[in-house]
């Protein structure tokens, strides 16, 4: 197999697409689409990182309240989500335009979206300046998922959420399951 050495532009595998939510002092709440959430720590705290280029309204407004909600949107949200990414709050109302519904969080201020099958509550830790983004570090303060997509042991059944992934500038489902940690070693 051949190779070609490119100049680095985007993550090299898929993330989840989010909806991040986040609100002003004043309560007004906000939405920013984000094609990577990054799993910092995955127990003990549960760390989730998201990064924001600095002019965007959502940096200002995560900076003041240090909070964030990140939303996983299904592959039936691609075109809301698309949409959520193209305008900036600081002019419109994205969850009245975009149909969306907020719900109150238990622990922090921004909302979560309704439609989104999964729901974590975030509060900043730090924040890292890299390059002409910053990294928000937040550790997961509640998580909320859907009853469908929960078994009776309360573990998410990915099946049952149909996520919407983020890979070079494209969206795409994920597809099928083909095996869970550690299978190959029966």
């Amino acid at each position: 197999m051949n190779r070609r050495s490119v100049k680095p532009f985007r993550p090299v595998y898929p993330s989840p697409a989010a909806l991040i939510t986040s609100v002003s002092e004043d309560g007004r709440p906000n939405i920013i689409t984000l094609g990577e959430v990054f799993n910092i720590s995955i127990s003990n705290p549960v760390i989730l990182g998201i990064a924001i280029a600095k002019p965007r309204y959502s940096h200002e407004l995560i900076c003041a309240t240090r909070e964030y909600v990140v939303n996983l949107p299904t592959a039936g949200m691609v075109e809301v989500v698309d949409r959520c990414g193209s305008v900036s709050g600081r002019e419109v109302d994205k969850f009245a335009e975009f149909r969306l519904t907020p719900l109150p969080a238990e622990k922090v201020r921004p909302p979560l979206i309704a439609e989104c099958p999964i729901n974590v509550e975030c509060r900043v830790l730090d924040i890292i300046e890299v390059g002409d983004h910053d990294l928000f570090l937040g550790e997961a303060v509640a998580e909320h998922v859907i009853e469908e997509a929960l078994d009776e042991d309360g573990h998410i059944l990915t099946d049952r959420l149909d996520p919407l992934c983020y890979l070079h500038s494209e969206y795409w489902s994920c597809g099928r399951k083909l095996g869970r940690h550690g299978f190959s070693r029966k």
